[in-house]
């Protein structure tokens, strides 16, 4: 994995990365969303700095100017940016409240540098040959911000873990049931299994149709049901994260589950409209996590 920054040549045709860098992180600190709001403020100020780091990747990795050598290279300079905060010594200052995080929660850099190569994973391949491989990018995608997360709550222990990237993997699989056409027009990406298409007789051209066929259906339903499955064995998790991340770690799940409902409730057809449980929805999602806090339940 290269950790080298671009030669300056190379940095000028990718748009000038540093700017694209400084840019997200300035554009997405100012937009931080309110979770975690039981929090102490320092554990805040942490996941926010966590939040920026996410965002700015995969916004490199989405949004970043040129084709995919551009955004390699601006990629590697990222993770090289990231290093030298974790060794306390960045060059971009917007980088000092990640350097304050790591150091303050003894934050790892290997989950940051998972979700860099993650959206390395995507200039390179568009398509997913088995379940097992899209789990393994999920390995890099997903899992390692749940992992990040704990660790700024104080949790490292392998049986929360566990629960987290269950919850990280099945909140990732249903967003992409959730967007399959979008991911398709806007990126050119397939995250549905090639093995499972075949098995149901679906196409990557059935994707850009305005309405899923009954081959697409039901294998949307199949795949809904893996994320469901995932995010009902890692639900367990808010029974056991300190009672200030409760409320949010319960959202979450609820959430995703809310959107595997909202699937079902189109009858697994999400081409003619992007399924979601809509204002009202995440306002019960919110009630019945809190009711479930009030309660000591799961």
């Amino acid at each position: 994995m290269s950790t080298a920054t671009p030669e300056p040549a190379r940095a000028a045709r990718a748009g000038d990365p540093a700017d694209l860098l400084r840019g997200a992180m300035r554009r997405h600190d100012e937009n931080f969303p309110l979770a975690f709001p039981l929090l102490d403020r320092a554990r805040r100020a942490d996941m926010a700095a966590v939040y920026a780091f996410c965002r700015t990747t995969d916004d490199i990795g989405d949004e970043g100017p040129g084709g995919p050598a551009e955004r390699l290279a601006a990629l590697d300079l990222w993770e090289e940016e990231v290093r030298r905060a974790f060794e306390g010594r960045p060059r971009d200052r917007r980088l000092d409240p990640l350097a304050r995080a790591a150091a303050r929660r003894s934050l790892g850099l290997e989950e940051f540098r998972r979700l860099i190569e993650a959206n390395r994973m995507d200039q390179r391949r568009d398509r997913w040959d088995t379940f097992e491989a899209l789990k393994a990018y999920c390995t890099h995608s997903a899992t390692p911000v749940g992992r990040m997360v704990l660790k700024v709550l104080g949790h490292t222990d392998r049986w929360r873990i566990g629960m987290s990237d269950s919850t990280c993997m099945g909140l990732q699989l249903v967003n992409f049931w959730q967007d399959l056409r979008r991911d398709l027009e806007r990126y050119g990406r397939v995250y549905l299994p090639e093995e499972d298409m075949i098995a149901f007789g679906v196409e990557a051209a059935d994707l850009r149709r305005t309405r899923a066929r009954p081959e697409l259906r039901r294998l949307i339903a199949f795949e809904v049901g893996r994320a469901r499955q995932l995010l009902e064995e890692g639900a367990p998790l808010a029974r056991f994260v300190t009672p200030r991340a409760a409320l949010d770690v319960r959202a979450f799940t609820q959430g995703g589950l809310a959107v595997c409902r909202a699937i079902a409730d189109q009858d697994y057809d999400t081409l003619r409209a992007r399924p979601a449980p809509g204002r009202v929805g995440r306002a019960r999602i919110l009630v019945a996590a809190a009711g479930a806090l009030v309660r000591g339940g799961g």
